[in-house]
């Protein structure tokens, strides 16, 4: 009687761990080979587990919510019929079934700690309690003493402390004004240079003193991606001092391209010819002169990339942000473009997105004239150092100059707003930049074949 082992797979090369969201089945459940297991999450995507064997699941390891390091095994499946259900409510894990249990999960978000987790004695008889490390930091940098740390209640399996409990602890004896003192004990064993816990979550915790709404109100959870998005922006503004500068662009001849040849592209190519495969291929001319708004900052070095990995960021329908990323696009001519942009954009509405589709961007462009914005401020996607935001395309009365003297005309104009990080990039190389992206859209030549 075989059992295998269903592991975490890797989603992606930077993808560290998963979470779960849903299991299809549960424990003493017939399963097919390729049958859907589970539905997992990571930063980038969400993705479904199939089985990878036929027969009977026999241990469910994990929770739905669990955050799961990678390789870690999830699942075990016995391959003949025979399999018994096990004891214990069916499809939830008993503690002793959980391998990796919440101290791990953390340690996996916050990064390796040197020291293990600890069981420290209450002192009054009443049994040890577990602290795991991340929680001892948190306490150690915030002055808690291990005595007030003990009448913190926990919300964790067997009443262990988390790090949601300790924040919010934090926050409400701060509102307080309780000052805070450094206690030795807790330094000793688990001081890093900086807090575990300032570094990069898996899910953000937005940990404030309990509020009271008064008036007519409704409160609404942030789900999963909202609450990543917003640490990821949060993030970003605490990492990049950023600058964002403003130009203009008449796009009069690009428009009057697109409308000409758009209905025979769409007949010809089978796709259609959008604004981003066009604002997509001027910017990337343009980076190619300025190499930096191509880079990423490591410590005090500045790390340029040669590949051209272009974001774009794509609404989707509930209303959050997705940002596929175009490998090489300096590679494609514009009708592969046109196609890569429309291919991306429907696997993300449709969320059939791969986590390769969401790595390895090296800049990132923003349409915001889609929902009618002439202009916008946008938020650096890290570990970027630039993204590019576009407006609205309006008709304004607009002064030519020409060699018989000065007209004014009815034109295409469009704003161009340009954010960066202005560790590396300084605003002549910035505004230098966007000036050559307007130039390169305003000099689009009306004869050319697509």
């Amino acid at each position: 009687m075989a059992l295998v082992d269903l592991v975490m797979p890797k989603m992606g090369e930077s993808i560290m761990e998963a979470t779960i969201l849903k299991w299809h089945k549960k424990a003493g459940d017939p399963v097919k080979q390729d049958e859907t297991l589970l539905e997992i999450a990571t930063d980038k995507v969400d993705s479904e587990v199939p089985s990878i064997a036929a027969g009977t699941v026999e241990e469910i390891l994990f929770w739905e919510n669990d955050v799961v390091p990678i390789g870690s095994v999830i699942a075990r499946i016995r391959t003949t019929v025979e399999a018994q259900r096990p004891s214990g409510q069916p499809g939830r894990p008993s503690e002793t079934q959980r391998p990796v249990t919440e101290q791990m999960a953390e340690q996996v978000h916050f990064g390796s700690l040197a020291a293990r987790p600890a069981v420290i004695s209450n002192g009054n008889g009443a049994g040890n309690r577990f602290y795991s490390p991340l929680v001892l930091n948190i306490a150690a940098n915030e002055g808690i003493s291990l005595s007030e740390l003990e009448t913190i209640a926990g919300t964790g399996n067997e009443g262990r402390v988390t790090k949601k409990d300790i924040l919010q602890y934090v926050g409400g004896r701060k509102s307080a004004g309780t000052p805070a003192h450094p206690q030795p004990s807790l330094h000793e064993p688990y001081v890093q240079k900086e807090p575990a816990y300032s570094q990069k979550p898996a899910a953000p915790e937005y940990i404030t003193p309990l509020q009271v709404h008064g008036g007519n109100v409704e409160i609404i959870e942030m789900d999963r991606m909202r609450r990543l998005i917003a640490d990821h922006m949060v993030r970003s503004k605490h990492t990049s001092p950023h600058v964002t500068s403003f130009t203009e662009a008449d796009v009069t001849n690009l428009v009057l391209w697109r409308d000409k040849i758009k209905n025979e592209f769409e007949k010809r190519e089978g796709t259609k010819i959008t604004f981003t495969p066009l604002f997509i291929e001027a910017v990337v001319r343009c980076i190619k002169k300025f190499p930096y708004v191509n880079s990423s900052v490591d410590g005090e070095k500045i790390i340029l990339k040669k590949d051209i990995n272009m974001g774009m960021a794509t609404a989707l329908p509930n209303g959050n942000l997705i940002v596929p990323v175009i490998k090489n696009a300096d590679q494609y001519n514009l009708v592969g473009l046109a196609k890569k942009v429309n291919q991306l954009a429907e696997n993300a509405r449709n969320n059939k997105m791969s986590p390769e589709d969401t790595q390895g961007g090296t800049f990132t462009l923003t349409n915001v004239g889609t929902f009618g914005s002439l202009m916008g401020t946008p938020i650096i996607n890290q570990p970027q150092v630039a993204i590019l935001a576009v407006g609205a395309i309006k008709k304004r009365p607009v002064v030519l100059e020409t060699s018989q003297g000065d007209s004014i005309a009815i034109r295409h104009m469009m704003y161009l707003s340009l954010s960066y990080d202005h560790r590396i990039v300084d605003g002549s190389i910035g505004a230098s930049f966007l000036t050559a992206v307007a130039r390169e859209l305003e000099q689009f030549n009306s004869d050319r074949e697509y």
